[in-house]
Protein backbone atom coordinates (compact mmCIF):
# COMPACT_ATOMS: atom_id res chain seq x y z
CA UNK A 1 0.00 0.00 0.00
CA UNK A 2 1.50 3.37 -1.36
CA UNK A 3 1.28 5.82 1.66
CA UNK A 4 -0.31 9.29 0.92
CA UNK A 5 -0.41 12.65 2.19
CA UNK A 6 -2.87 13.51 4.99
CA UNK A 7 -5.36 15.72 4.26
CA UNK A 8 -4.18 19.02 6.41
CA UNK A 9 -6.98 20.14 9.15
CA UNK A 10 -7.00 16.82 10.07
CA UNK A 11 -5.88 15.97 13.98
CA UNK A 12 -6.08 13.50 15.84
CA UNK A 13 -8.76 12.58 18.40
CA UNK A 14 -10.22 16.31 16.98
CA UNK A 15 -14.38 15.30 17.82
CA UNK A 16 -15.62 18.02 15.77
CA UNK A 17 -14.13 16.40 12.56
CA UNK A 18 -13.83 12.53 12.91
CA UNK A 19 -16.32 10.24 11.35
CA UNK A 20 -15.19 7.34 13.44
CA UNK A 21 -14.39 6.21 16.88
CA UNK A 22 -11.42 3.67 17.58
CA UNK A 23 -10.48 1.96 21.06
CA UNK A 24 -8.02 -0.57 21.99
CA UNK A 25 -10.01 -3.07 23.59
CA UNK A 26 -8.91 -4.33 26.87
CA UNK A 27 -10.11 -6.89 28.77
CA UNK A 28 -12.15 -6.19 32.08
CA UNK A 29 -10.92 -2.63 31.74
CA UNK A 30 -13.40 0.06 31.06
CA UNK A 31 -12.26 0.93 26.72
CA UNK A 32 -11.04 4.30 25.63
CA UNK A 33 -12.47 5.59 22.58
CA UNK A 34 -10.45 8.31 20.34
CA UNK A 35 -11.99 10.07 17.60
CA UNK A 36 -10.41 9.34 14.08
CA UNK A 37 -11.00 10.07 10.68
CA UNK A 38 -11.72 6.90 8.26
CA UNK A 39 -10.00 8.73 4.89
CA UNK A 40 -6.59 8.91 7.64
CA UNK A 41 -7.35 4.74 8.65
CA UNK A 42 -7.72 3.50 5.29
CA UNK A 43 -4.82 5.50 3.63
CA UNK A 44 -2.27 4.06 5.89
CA UNK A 45 -3.30 0.68 7.72
CA UNK A 46 -4.78 -2.03 5.98
CA UNK A 47 -6.40 -3.70 8.87
CA UNK A 48 -8.71 -0.33 9.36
CA UNK A 49 -8.78 -0.47 5.52
CA UNK A 50 -10.44 -3.63 5.41
CA UNK A 51 -12.88 -2.86 8.26
CA UNK A 52 -13.91 0.71 6.39
CA UNK A 53 -14.61 -1.30 2.85
CA UNK A 54 -16.56 -4.02 4.58
CA UNK A 55 -18.71 -2.07 7.16
CA UNK A 56 -21.03 1.41 6.32
CA UNK A 57 -19.51 3.95 8.87
CA UNK A 58 -22.84 5.72 9.18
CA UNK A 59 -24.41 2.92 10.68
CA UNK A 60 -21.35 2.14 12.71
CA UNK A 61 -18.65 4.24 13.38
CA UNK A 62 -16.61 2.41 16.26
CA UNK A 63 -14.09 0.29 15.49
CA UNK A 64 -12.53 -2.52 18.47
CA UNK A 65 -9.47 -3.80 18.29
CA UNK A 66 -8.02 -6.45 20.56
CA UNK A 67 -4.73 -5.26 22.18
CA UNK A 68 -2.33 -7.15 24.95
CA UNK A 69 -2.45 -4.81 27.79
CA UNK A 70 1.16 -4.56 27.95
CA UNK A 71 1.13 -3.24 23.86
CA UNK A 72 -1.49 -0.83 24.45
CA UNK A 73 0.73 2.33 25.03
CA UNK A 74 1.95 1.18 21.93
CA UNK A 75 -0.80 0.66 19.62
CA UNK A 76 -1.94 4.47 20.77
CA UNK A 77 1.54 5.55 19.67
CA UNK A 78 0.70 3.77 16.47
CA UNK A 79 -2.60 5.50 15.78
CA UNK A 80 -1.39 8.61 16.51
CA UNK A 81 1.80 8.05 14.30
CA UNK A 82 -0.97 8.09 11.46
CA UNK A 83 -1.98 11.35 11.70
CA UNK A 84 2.24 12.56 11.60
CA UNK A 85 4.39 13.18 8.44
CA UNK A 86 6.58 10.30 7.99
CA UNK A 87 10.11 12.33 9.15
CA UNK A 88 8.05 13.37 12.52
CA UNK A 89 7.09 9.80 12.94
CA UNK A 90 11.10 8.77 13.45
CA UNK A 91 11.42 12.30 15.58
CA UNK A 92 8.91 11.57 17.92
CA UNK A 93 10.38 7.98 19.11
CA UNK A 94 12.73 8.41 22.06
CA UNK A 95 14.11 4.96 22.35
CA UNK A 96 14.46 1.35 20.80
CA UNK A 97 12.06 0.13 23.12
CA UNK A 98 9.79 2.41 21.88
CA UNK A 99 9.95 1.81 18.66
CA UNK A 100 10.14 -1.61 18.77
CA UNK A 101 6.56 -1.24 20.31
CA UNK A 102 5.16 0.34 17.84
CA UNK A 103 6.43 -1.61 15.33
CA UNK A 104 5.09 -4.59 16.69
CA UNK A 105 1.91 -2.46 16.56
CA UNK A 106 1.81 -1.21 13.00
CA UNK A 107 2.45 -4.59 11.98
CA UNK A 108 -0.35 -6.37 12.79
CA UNK A 109 -2.35 -3.47 11.49
CA UNK A 110 -0.68 -3.35 8.32
CA UNK A 111 0.33 0.22 8.54
CA UNK A 112 3.19 0.16 6.44
CA UNK A 113 4.09 3.97 6.43
CA UNK A 114 4.84 3.22 10.34
CA UNK A 115 6.29 0.19 9.78
CA UNK A 116 8.98 1.46 7.54
CA UNK A 117 9.31 4.45 9.68
CA UNK A 118 10.08 2.23 12.95
CA UNK A 119 12.63 0.61 11.02
CA UNK A 120 14.41 3.41 10.13
CA UNK A 121 15.00 4.51 13.44
CA UNK A 122 15.44 1.21 14.55
CA UNK A 123 18.45 0.85 12.22
CA UNK A 124 20.35 3.97 12.94
CA UNK A 125 19.99 3.52 16.82
CA UNK A 126 21.99 1.41 18.86
CA UNK A 127 20.62 -1.63 20.46
CA UNK A 128 21.27 -3.27 23.87
CA UNK A 129 21.12 -7.50 23.95
CA UNK A 130 17.35 -7.13 25.58
CA UNK A 131 15.90 -4.93 22.71
CA UNK A 132 17.95 -6.93 19.99
CA UNK A 133 16.03 -10.42 21.21
CA UNK A 134 13.05 -8.28 21.08
CA UNK A 135 13.27 -6.95 17.20
CA UNK A 136 15.04 -11.06 16.40
CA UNK A 137 10.84 -11.50 17.73
CA UNK A 138 8.68 -8.90 15.55
CA UNK A 139 11.43 -9.62 12.43
CA UNK A 140 9.57 -12.84 10.99
CA UNK A 141 6.16 -10.78 10.71
CA UNK A 142 7.97 -7.79 9.02
CA UNK A 143 8.68 -10.12 5.23
CA UNK A 144 10.99 -8.41 3.24
CA UNK A 145 11.05 -5.39 5.62
CA UNK A 146 13.21 -7.39 7.60
CA UNK A 147 16.06 -7.63 5.52
CA UNK A 148 17.97 -4.28 6.21
CA UNK A 149 16.58 -4.49 9.91
CA UNK A 150 18.55 -7.50 10.34
CA UNK A 151 21.76 -6.48 8.05
CA UNK A 152 24.16 -6.04 11.46
CA UNK A 153 22.84 -9.58 12.86
CA UNK A 154 24.13 -11.55 9.79
CA UNK A 155 26.96 -13.24 11.19
CA UNK A 156 30.24 -11.94 9.05
CA UNK A 157 32.29 -13.65 6.82
CA UNK A 158 35.51 -15.34 7.27
CA UNK A 159 37.32 -13.21 5.31
CA UNK A 160 35.59 -9.89 7.45
CA UNK A 161 36.16 -11.89 10.87
CA UNK A 162 39.89 -12.67 9.93
CA UNK A 163 40.98 -9.02 8.69
CA UNK A 164 39.33 -7.70 12.24
CA UNK A 165 41.33 -10.28 13.76
CA UNK A 166 44.77 -9.20 12.34
CA UNK A 167 44.34 -5.51 12.84
CA UNK A 168 43.04 -5.68 16.40
CA UNK A 169 46.45 -8.10 16.69
CA UNK A 170 48.82 -4.85 15.37
CA UNK A 171 46.86 -2.78 17.64
CA UNK A 172 47.07 -5.19 20.90
CA UNK A 173 51.04 -5.78 20.07
CA UNK A 174 51.83 -2.30 19.20
CA UNK A 175 52.92 -2.74 15.15
CA UNK A 176 50.54 0.39 14.48
CA UNK A 177 53.16 3.10 13.74
CA UNK A 178 53.11 6.54 14.21
CA UNK A 179 50.61 5.43 17.56
CA UNK A 180 47.76 6.90 18.62
CA UNK A 181 47.06 8.99 21.68
CA UNK A 182 44.66 6.16 22.70
CA UNK A 183 46.47 3.52 21.75
CA UNK A 184 45.98 2.15 25.72
CA UNK A 185 43.09 2.02 25.64
CA UNK A 186 42.47 0.95 22.29
CA UNK A 187 44.79 -2.01 23.08
CA UNK A 188 43.15 -3.15 26.09
CA UNK A 189 40.39 -3.84 23.99
CA UNK A 190 41.86 -4.95 21.84
CA UNK A 191 43.24 -7.52 24.03
CA UNK A 192 40.28 -7.82 25.25
CA UNK A 193 38.37 -8.57 22.11
CA UNK A 194 40.86 -11.43 20.55
CA UNK A 195 40.83 -12.90 23.65
CA UNK A 196 36.68 -13.18 23.31
CA UNK A 197 37.23 -13.94 19.80
CA UNK A 198 39.57 -16.84 19.97
CA UNK A 199 37.53 -18.47 23.51
CA UNK A 200 35.73 -21.84 22.11
CA UNK A 201 32.31 -21.25 23.61
CA UNK A 202 28.66 -23.44 23.47
CA UNK A 203 29.48 -23.15 19.23
CA UNK A 204 32.88 -22.37 18.47
CA UNK A 205 35.91 -19.90 18.38
CA UNK A 206 34.96 -16.65 16.20
CA UNK A 207 38.45 -17.27 13.88
CA UNK A 208 40.00 -19.95 12.47
CA UNK A 209 43.62 -19.65 12.87
CA UNK A 210 45.03 -20.00 9.42
CA UNK A 211 48.82 -19.29 8.37
CA UNK A 212 48.17 -15.70 7.29
CA UNK A 213 46.91 -15.36 11.38
CA UNK A 214 49.71 -17.20 12.72
CA UNK A 215 52.22 -14.81 10.53
CA UNK A 216 50.71 -11.80 12.23
CA UNK A 217 50.60 -13.32 15.52
CA UNK A 218 54.45 -14.30 15.56
CA UNK A 219 55.39 -11.39 14.43
CA UNK A 220 53.29 -9.26 16.96
CA UNK A 221 55.41 -11.37 19.28
CA UNK A 222 58.91 -10.36 18.42
CA UNK A 223 57.35 -6.83 17.77
CA UNK A 224 56.72 -7.28 21.89
CA UNK A 225 60.10 -8.99 22.64
CA UNK A 226 61.53 -6.44 20.72
CA UNK A 227 60.20 -3.65 22.36
CA UNK A 228 61.11 -5.51 26.20
CA UNK A 229 64.62 -6.01 24.99
CA UNK A 230 65.10 -1.89 23.92
CA UNK A 231 63.30 -1.32 27.20
CA UNK A 232 65.73 -3.41 29.32
CA UNK A 233 68.92 -1.18 27.39
CA UNK A 234 67.22 1.95 28.42
CA UNK A 235 66.37 1.47 31.63
CA UNK A 236 69.47 2.00 33.49
CA UNK A 237 69.30 5.59 32.01
CA UNK A 238 65.60 6.03 32.62
CA UNK A 239 66.16 4.44 36.52
CA UNK A 240 68.19 7.37 37.24
CA UNK A 241 65.91 9.76 36.23
CA UNK A 242 62.65 8.39 37.50
CA UNK A 243 62.73 4.85 39.37
CA UNK A 244 58.99 4.54 39.59
CA UNK A 245 58.21 5.48 35.96
CA UNK A 246 61.29 3.50 34.42
CA UNK A 247 59.80 0.58 36.72
CA UNK A 248 55.99 1.13 35.29
CA UNK A 249 57.52 1.08 31.78
CA UNK A 250 58.60 -2.37 31.95
CA UNK A 251 55.94 -3.56 33.68
CA UNK A 252 53.45 -2.19 30.72
CA UNK A 253 55.84 -4.05 28.31
CA UNK A 254 55.75 -7.54 30.68
CA UNK A 255 51.93 -7.11 30.51
CA UNK A 256 51.66 -7.50 27.22
CA UNK A 257 54.10 -10.38 26.75
CA UNK A 258 52.14 -12.43 29.59
CA UNK A 259 49.28 -11.23 27.87
CA UNK A 260 50.66 -12.73 24.26
CA UNK A 261 51.91 -16.12 26.31
CA UNK A 262 47.99 -16.31 27.05
CA UNK A 263 47.63 -16.28 23.72
CA UNK A 264 49.83 -18.64 22.21
CA UNK A 265 48.87 -21.25 24.84
CA UNK A 266 45.25 -20.85 23.54
CA UNK A 267 46.05 -21.77 19.69
CA UNK A 268 48.76 -23.82 20.32
CA UNK A 269 51.52 -22.03 19.37
CA UNK A 270 53.46 -22.05 22.56
CA UNK A 271 56.59 -22.79 20.87
CA UNK A 272 56.42 -19.50 19.43
CA UNK A 273 56.65 -18.25 22.68
CA UNK A 274 59.26 -20.33 24.58
CA UNK A 275 62.01 -19.70 21.58
CA UNK A 276 61.37 -16.24 21.96
CA UNK A 277 61.64 -15.20 25.30
CA UNK A 278 64.62 -18.15 25.78
CA UNK A 279 66.47 -15.97 23.59
CA UNK A 280 66.44 -13.01 25.45
CA UNK A 281 66.20 -14.59 28.89
CA UNK A 282 70.33 -14.03 29.18
CA UNK A 283 70.23 -10.50 28.50
CA UNK A 284 67.30 -10.24 30.74
CA UNK A 285 68.99 -11.83 33.58
CA UNK A 286 72.11 -9.51 32.68
CA UNK A 287 69.98 -6.36 33.48
CA UNK A 288 68.29 -6.90 36.38
CA UNK A 289 70.98 -8.86 38.30
CA UNK A 290 73.00 -5.88 38.11
CA UNK A 291 74.01 -4.36 41.63
CA UNK A 292 72.21 -1.20 40.70
CA UNK A 293 68.74 -2.58 40.78
CA UNK A 294 69.36 -5.07 43.86
CA UNK A 295 67.25 -3.20 46.37
CA UNK A 296 64.77 -2.43 43.54
CA UNK A 297 62.33 -3.55 40.75
CA UNK A 298 60.50 -5.76 42.59
CA UNK A 299 57.24 -5.57 41.41
CA UNK A 300 59.21 -6.31 37.83
CA UNK A 301 61.37 -9.21 38.64
CA UNK A 302 57.97 -10.52 40.30
CA UNK A 303 56.55 -10.40 37.12
CA UNK A 304 59.63 -11.85 35.33
CA UNK A 305 59.12 -14.78 37.23
CA UNK A 306 55.48 -15.46 36.25
CA UNK A 307 56.58 -14.86 32.78
CA UNK A 308 59.51 -17.45 32.87
CA UNK A 309 57.00 -19.48 34.48
CA UNK A 310 55.35 -20.19 31.95
CA UNK A 311 57.50 -20.75 29.57
CA UNK A 312 59.30 -23.60 32.18
CA UNK A 313 55.58 -24.84 32.42
CA UNK A 314 55.30 -25.53 28.65
CA UNK A 315 58.40 -27.37 28.47
CA UNK A 316 57.56 -29.08 32.15
CA UNK A 317 54.46 -30.72 30.48
CA UNK A 318 56.06 -31.25 27.40
CA UNK A 319 53.81 -29.18 25.00
CA UNK A 320 56.77 -27.46 23.93
CA UNK A 321 60.26 -29.70 23.06
CA UNK A 322 63.39 -27.02 22.68
CA UNK A 323 66.64 -28.72 20.88
CA UNK A 324 69.44 -28.80 23.75
CA UNK A 325 71.55 -25.57 23.90
CA UNK A 326 74.79 -27.32 24.51
CA UNK A 327 77.35 -27.67 21.85
CA UNK A 328 78.71 -31.44 20.89
CA UNK A 329 81.73 -32.50 18.61
CA UNK A 330 80.03 -34.17 15.05
CA UNK A 331 80.94 -37.47 15.93
CA UNK A 332 79.42 -37.58 19.57
CA UNK A 333 76.32 -36.30 17.86
CA UNK A 334 76.42 -39.08 15.37
CA UNK A 335 77.48 -41.75 17.53
CA UNK A 336 74.23 -40.84 19.99
CA UNK A 337 72.23 -40.50 16.81
CA UNK A 338 73.10 -43.98 15.67
CA UNK A 339 72.54 -45.61 18.90
CA UNK A 340 69.34 -43.98 18.93
CA UNK A 341 68.31 -45.65 15.93
CA UNK A 342 69.37 -48.87 17.10
CA UNK A 343 67.39 -48.85 19.89
CA UNK A 344 64.27 -47.90 17.79
CA UNK A 345 64.82 -50.41 14.94
CA UNK A 346 65.08 -53.48 17.79
CA UNK A 347 61.66 -52.35 18.64
CA UNK A 348 58.46 -54.12 17.86
CA UNK A 349 57.52 -53.02 14.47
CA UNK A 350 54.55 -51.43 15.26
CA UNK A 351 56.04 -49.54 18.13
CA UNK A 352 58.95 -48.52 14.97
CA UNK A 353 55.96 -47.21 13.10
CA UNK A 354 54.20 -45.47 16.37
CA UNK A 355 57.33 -43.49 16.81
CA UNK A 356 58.41 -43.16 13.00
CA UNK A 357 54.97 -41.49 12.50
CA UNK A 358 55.10 -39.01 15.08
CA UNK A 359 58.68 -37.89 14.03
CA UNK A 360 58.03 -37.36 10.51
CA UNK A 361 55.60 -35.11 11.77
CA UNK A 362 57.64 -33.28 13.63
CA UNK A 363 60.42 -33.26 12.07
CA UNK A 364 60.27 -30.07 10.45
CA UNK A 365 60.49 -28.85 14.06
CA UNK A 366 63.10 -31.11 15.80
CA UNK A 367 65.94 -31.69 13.35
CA UNK A 368 67.73 -34.16 15.79
CA UNK A 369 68.01 -37.13 15.76
CA UNK A 370 67.90 -37.80 12.05
CA UNK A 371 65.80 -41.32 11.86
CA UNK A 372 65.85 -41.62 8.09
CA UNK A 373 67.90 -44.79 8.36
CA UNK A 374 65.62 -46.63 11.07
CA UNK A 375 62.77 -45.35 8.69
CA UNK A 376 64.48 -46.69 5.46
CA UNK A 377 65.36 -49.84 7.16
CA UNK A 378 61.32 -49.86 8.61
CA UNK A 379 59.91 -50.09 5.35
CA UNK A 380 62.57 -52.83 3.63
CA UNK A 381 61.96 -55.14 6.51
CA UNK A 382 57.87 -54.19 6.66
CA UNK A 383 57.52 -55.25 2.45
CA UNK A 384 60.11 -58.75 3.21
CA UNK A 385 57.81 -59.90 5.96
CA UNK A 386 54.75 -58.96 4.16
CA UNK A 387 56.31 -61.28 1.37
CA UNK A 388 57.04 -63.79 3.55
CA UNK A 389 53.98 -64.38 5.29
CA UNK A 390 51.96 -64.12 1.36
CA UNK A 391 54.69 -66.99 0.95
CA UNK A 392 53.22 -69.04 3.56
CA UNK A 393 49.35 -68.41 2.76
CA UNK A 394 49.95 -69.87 -0.92
CA UNK A 395 51.80 -72.78 0.87
CA UNK A 396 55.39 -72.58 1.26
CA UNK A 397 56.77 -72.45 4.49
CA UNK A 398 57.01 -69.88 7.00
CA UNK A 399 59.86 -69.53 8.60
CA UNK A 400 60.48 -67.56 11.64
CA UNK A 401 61.52 -64.07 10.45
CA UNK A 402 65.20 -62.74 12.45
CA UNK A 403 65.34 -58.74 12.74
Amino acid sequence: MEPVKLVEGYKFDDHTTSDVRVCFKLIDEQPEWFSCHSSVLSQNSKYFADWLGQNDVRSNNCIEVECPRVEYDHYVKMLKSMYLPKESVIDSFDSVKSAVGVLRASSSLGCELVTKSCIEYIEAASWDEKEEEEILEVAPTLGSEAVSLLARLQAPSADAVKNVFISAIRFATCMETPVPPFLDDLKTSAQEQIDFMIHEDDDTALVTMDEDVKSVVQEGLRKLLSAFRTGLDLLSTEFDQSPDQAEQKILCSLADIDWIANLLAKIEMMHDFVSGWSEISDHVLSVVQDKKYSSGLWATKAKLIEVTGKALDAVGYGSVVLPSSFRMDSDSCQNIESAIVSMVLALPSDDQADILSEWMKKAEQFRYPDLTEAFEVWCYRSKTAKRRLVGGVNGASNPTVSW
